[in-house]
This record gives C-alpha cells, structure tokens and sequence, in this order.
C-alpha cells in the first residue's frame, strides 16, 4: 500500500519510513504543509501519518482541507501537544487516530496496522478470483489453496491488477502504489514484476494480458 509521511523532522520521518517499508508499504515523505496539501489534492494515498506542526500549514489546516474535498484517506495524526483539547480538534476534523509524541515504533506499526484492517474492513478483506485469493490483510497469496510465496513488489503489482480486475491496469497506476518518490526505477521495472508474476501464478484459468501501449488487464475464470 502507499502511504504519505507528512513530517518535517528528517530524523523522525527516516524511521517512520523504515518502519512503514518493513510492512511492505511504498512511502513518501513530505515535509512542507502547503505542499502536502496540493500533493494529497492529486495522488492516492491509503494513509497519510500527519504531523500537527509543520511550516506552511499546519496538519489540522491540511486534515480539514482534505476532508472537504472528499478525500477518504486514513489519517494517523502526530502531535508532541498534551492537551487533550488538541486531539479531540483532529478527531473531530476527521482524523481516524492520533500518537502523541514520543511514541515507540512498535506502537505506531501496530496503530498503522489497525488502522488498515478498519479499512479494509469496509471492504471484504479477502478476496477471490477464480484459483488466485487474496488476502489484503495479512498480504497473503493462495492459488487452488496453496500458498504462493511472493516478494513485497510482486504482491503490489499483483494488488494493483486485482484493484482494477476486469479492466486496464495502466503501468503508471501500478508505479504509483508500489514505488515512492524516491525509487529511481524506471516504469519500464513493472513489466519485470509482471513476468515473474505471471511465472509464480501460472494457471490455466488466471490470465494476465498486456495491452499494448496501455498496461495489463487480470481477468480469471471461475472455477
């Protein structure tokens, strides 16, 4: 999954990553309020971890402007304020939890990890299709019931397909939500992770076609 760390300390924001990438998440860190705002106005994101101090707009500014438009991303809020009056503001903006800083890692990847299965929720947290089902909450494969071992790109790729099962799948869609910012990979690396996809997952009822010019499209035949 992707996820935006909006956070300005350069130290706190490099673990939150390594914590958030040990779960297999692509992540990016922002570390300006203004530019936060627009850079959520046009990505998607399933989590955005939001600090409450940051130069050029504040997180409870960035939390009410993203929720006005509609925007559905969870949102974990960070604060080193103890005032109880300070978490409630974010609850009440729309915020879906809160850490007070200092916050071990343990506990923010266990709050990242509730946070995830709520959304999930919302939706069916396993899914099949035809041999292949996939659980998206504990990230595991299984084809005719045998599990599939998978690398964390592949299983992105593999998510990104079943997101946009029965249509096209374009590779920059793919990119956005298994690479960040920072990965200095060209696209052209998904048409790597598609082939050993397709290798790991070969059945004949589970088809993975290359539209050319445009990206990939999943489909599969029931059982």
């Amino acid at each position: 999954m992707r996820v935006a760390v909006i956070e300005d300390n350069p130290s706190l924001a490099g673990s939150l990553r390594e914590a958030l990438m040990a779960m297999e998440h692509a992540v990016d860190i922002i570390d300006h309020g203004g530019l936060a705002a627009d850079i959520l106005k046009r990505e998607h994101y399933d989590l955005a971890v939001l600090d409450i101090n940051l130069p050029g707009m504040n997180g409870f500014d960035i939390l009410k402007s993203v929720r006005l438009q509609g925007n559905e991303t969870v949102i974990l809020i960070l604060t080193a304020r103890g005032d109880v009056s300070d978490r409630v503001t974010g609850l009440d903006l729309g915020a879906d939890d809160y850490l007070t800083k200092p916050f071990e890692l343990r506990e923010f990847q266990a709050r990242v990890r509730a946070l995830l299965r709520r959304r999930e929720s919302r939706k069916t947290a396993i899914s099949s299709y035809g041999p292949v089902t996939f659980n998206t909450t504990n990230r595991m494969v299984f084809l005719d019931g045998k599990e599939v071992e998978l690398t964390p790109r592949e299983r992105g790729v593999l998510e990104a397909l079943l997101r946009n099962y029965g249509a096209v799948a374009r590779k920059e869609v793919i990119a956005e939500q298994i690479f960040s910012f920072n990965d200095n990979i060209s696209i052209s690396a998904i048409e790597l992770y598609v082939h050993r996809l397709r290798k790991k997952i070969a059945h004949p009822k589970v088809h993975i076609r290359t539209v050319r010019g445009l990206g990939y499209l999943m489909d599969c035949e029931e059982e």
